[in-house]
C-alpha cells in the first residue's frame, strides 16, 4: 500500500490517506498504523526514508535526541527553575533597598551599587561557567553554579553589615546568572533547531516569572520579617532545584553524551539512571565508548571572547545590549520614578507596580518562542521545495538561512519598544492635570508591560539566533550574550538616577529612545548581511579543520 503525506495536525499519530506514492518494494516493508488507520512518529519517519531518492542510501539517520517529545519538555522545565534564580535573586531584592539602608546604617545609594555590582558579576561569571559547561558538562557546571548560589544565600541571610552583603551579592550572582546560558546549553543538545524557538521561549517565560513576582514577594517577606527572610527563602528554593538536578539531569553535552545513547558513568549519570537506565544504552554499551574530555583551559574559557569581532555575531550583541540597557534604565529607576509622580504609594503597592513589567517578559518570551518555531517551519519548507528534498540536515547545513527563519518579527517589535519607551516619561507628567490621582498611574505601567514585553521578545531572537550560529559552543554564545549586556547595561543603571535628577523623567526616556533608534539599523545589517558573514566564517573554520 502507498502512502502519501497531507499536512498533519501536530500530534504524535498522524492520519494517512492511500495512494500509490511510494515504490511497491519499499512500501510492502512497513507495517503502517497495526489496522487503526493511523501511523505513529516512527512509521512516518520510516515511510518518509523509503521515499528518499536511492543515492541517499538505506540506512536511517539517527534521531537528533532519543528523548520523547514529553522528556524534552520535563527538563526544559527543570533547567529553566534553575535559569530564575538570576532575574529573581535582582528583582525580589528592590523593594527592600531602603530596609537594608536603615538595618545597616548606610546611604540607600550605597545599597543601589550592589545592585550594580550583582549586574557586572552577572555579566562576568556565565563566561566562565559557560566554558566550563561547553567543555566540561552541563551538569558539572550546573551544580558548581547552584553549590556558589546556595551558599551565598545562607551567608546573606546573617549579613551583619554593608561589606559583607556586597561581597555576598556578588558571589550571589556568579551562583545565579550562569545557569541561564547553561541552560541554553541543555536545549541546544537536545532540540532540533525547528523546535528550539519554543524551547527557548518557554525557558525564558518561567526565568521572566521570577522577575514578575519577585518584588511582590520581596515587598511581602521584607513588611513581615525583614529583608533577611528573602535569603531564607532563595537558600530553600535553590538547594531543592540543586536536588532535582542531581537526581534527574543526565550528562546532555553532544561531545560526552551524543543524541542521549551513549551510557553515561560517574557523576555525569543522575541518580534515576541508577534506578531506569535509557533502553538504548543496552545495544550503545557495547559498540560506543563513552569520549574523553579535558578539563577546560583558560585559552578555551575565554575562546568565545573572539566572537565579539565577528561582523554578524557583534551586530547582534550590540543591539541585543542596546534593548537591554533601556530596558534595565527603566526598571531599576521605577522605584524612584512611582515615589516621585505618586508618593501616596506603600512599600507593598511599589512592588505590585512592578507586575505589569514582569508580566509582559513573561508573555514575551512564550509568544516570541511560539512564533519563531512557526517562522522557522515556514523557511524550511521553502528551503525544502527550492532544494527539491524532502529533509534537510540543519545542523550540518549551514546554507539554510537561520537570519531569515529568525529575524522577521524584529522590526516590529523594535519600533513598538522605541514608541513605548518615548511615551514612558511623558506619561507622568498626566499628574500635572490631576495632581496624585492614582487613575493616572495606568499610563506608565502599561508602557512599562509593552516596554518589557516588545524587548524580551527582540532579546528571545538574538538568543535563539546566537545559539544557531554556535550548536557546539551554545553555553559559551549566550554568556558573551549575557557580558554585553550586563556590562552595558550596570552601565546604563549606574547613570540613569543622575539623568532624572538633571533632565527629568520625560526628557531622560525620550533620550533613551533617540539612542535606541540611532543603533536600530543593526538590525537590518544583520538582515542584510549576516547570512553571507556566516557562511565565510563557516568556510574558514572548515578550510582550518582540514
Amino acid at each position: 500500500m502507498g502512502v502519501i503525506f497531507t499536512h498533519f495536525p501536530k500530534t504524535s499519530r498522524h492520519p494517512l490517506q492511500s495512494i500509490s506514492a511510494v515504490p511497491s518494494a519499499a512500501a510492502s516493508s512497513i507495517t503502517i498504523g497495526n489496522g487503526t488507520g493511523y501511523f505513529t512518529d516512527e512509521e512516518r519517519d520510516a515511510v518518509l526514508l523509503a521515499q528518499l531518492p536511492p543515492s541517499h542510501g538505506n540506512s536511517e539517520s539517527p534521531p537528533y535526541h532519543i528523548f520523547t517529545r514529553r522528556q524534552k519538555w520535563n527538563l526544559v522545565y527543570l533547567v529553566s527553575l534553575a535559569g530564575s534564580f538570576s532575574p529573581l535573586s535582582s528583582n525580589i531584592y528592590f523593594p527592600a533597598v531602603d530596609t537594608i539602608a536603615t538595618e545597616l546604617g548606610v546611604s540607600a545609594s550605597l545599597v543601589a551599587l550592589t545592585i550594580t555590582v550583582y549586574m557586572v558579576v552577572q555579566g562576568i561569571a556565565p563566561s566562565i561557567f559557560g566554558a566550563v559547561s561547553d567543555t566540561g558538562g552541563r551538569r558539572l557546571a550546573f551544580v558548581l553554579t547552584l553549590s556558589v548560589y546556595t551558599a551565598s544565600n545562607l551567608a546573606l541571610a546573617f549579613t551583619s553589615n554593608y561589606a559583607m552583603l556586597l561581597v555576598l551579592r556578588g558571589l550571589q550572582a556568579a551562583g545565579s546568572a550562569a545557569t541561564i546560558s547553561i541552560s541554553a546549553g541543555v536545549i541546544s543538545d537536545i532540540a532540533d533547531p525547528n523546535e528550539r524557538g519554543g524551547f527557548m521561549g518557554t525557558n525564558a517565560g518561567i526565568r521572566m516569572t521570577g522577575q514578575a513576582i519577585g518584588p511582590i514577594i520581596g515587598g511581602a517577606l521584607n513588611s513581615a520579617w525583614g529583608f533577611r527572610s528573602i535569603f531564607w527563602l532563595l537558600f530553600s528554593m535553590s538547594i531543592s532545584v540543586l536536588l532535582g538536578l542531581l537526581v534527574f539531569l543526565p550528562e546532555t553535552q553532544r561531545t560526552v553524551a551524543g543524541n542521549g545513547s551513549i551510557p553515561l558513568s560517574g557523576f555525569k549519570k543522575p541518580l534515576a539512571y541508577w534506578i531506569q537506565p535509557p533502553k538504548e544504552w543496552a545495544t550503545a554499551s557495547k559498540q560506543t565508548p563513552q569520549p574523553s574530555k579535558a578539563p577546560p583551559s583558560i585559552k578555551e574559557i575565554f575562546a568565545p571572547l573572539g566572537y565579539i569581532f565577528q561582523r554578524d555575531i557583534a551586530a547582534l550583541l550590540s543591539w541585543g545590549a542596546i534593548v537591554y540597557t533601556a530596558w534595565s534604565m527603566v526598571t531599576s529607576s521605577t522605584t524612584t520614578a512611582l515615589l516621585r509622580g505618586y508618593p501616596f504609594l506603600t512599600q507593598w503597592q511599589i512592588g505590585i507596580c512592578f507586575l505589569p513589567n514582569g508580566l509582559g517578559c513573561v508573555l514575551g518570551s512564550l509568544s516570541t518562542g511560539r512564533l519563531l518555531d512557526r517562522s522557522f517551519k515556514s523557511v524550511e519548507e521553502q528551503y525544502k521545495k527550492e532544494r527539491r528534498v524532502s529533509t534537510v540536515n540543519i545542523k550540518k547545513d549551514r546554507e539554510f538561512p537561520f537570519e531569515r527563519a529568525r529575524l522577521p518579527m524584529v522590526p516590529y517589535f523594535s519600533i513598538a519598544f522605541v514608541i513605548s519607551m518615548a511615551l514612558y516619561g511623558p506619561s507622568f507628567e498626566l499628574n500635572d492635570i490631576h495632581r496624585f490621582q492614582s487613575s493616572n498611574l495606568a499610563a506608565p505601567l502599561i508602557l512599562q508591560f509593552f516596554i518589557a514585553f516588545t524587548s524580551t521578545a527582540i532579546f528571545n531572537v538574538n538568543s535563539t539566533m546566537l545559539i544557531d550560529c554556535f550548536p557546539d559552543r551554545s553555553a559559551s554564545a549566550t554568556a558573551l550574550n549575557n557580558l554585553c549586556r550586563c556590562l552595558l547595561g550596570a552601565a546604563g543603571v549606574s547613570t540613569i538616577q543622575p539623568m532624572i535628577d538633571a533632565l527629568k523623567l520625560r526628557n531622560s526616556f525620550l533620550i533613551l529612545a533617540g539612542v535606541v533608534i540611532v543603533f536600530s539599523p543593526l538590525i537590518w545589517i544583520e538582515w542584510r548581511w549576516g547570512q553571507s558573514w556566516r557562511q565565510e566564517r563557516e568556510r574558514k573554520k572548515m578550510a582550518i579543520s582540514t
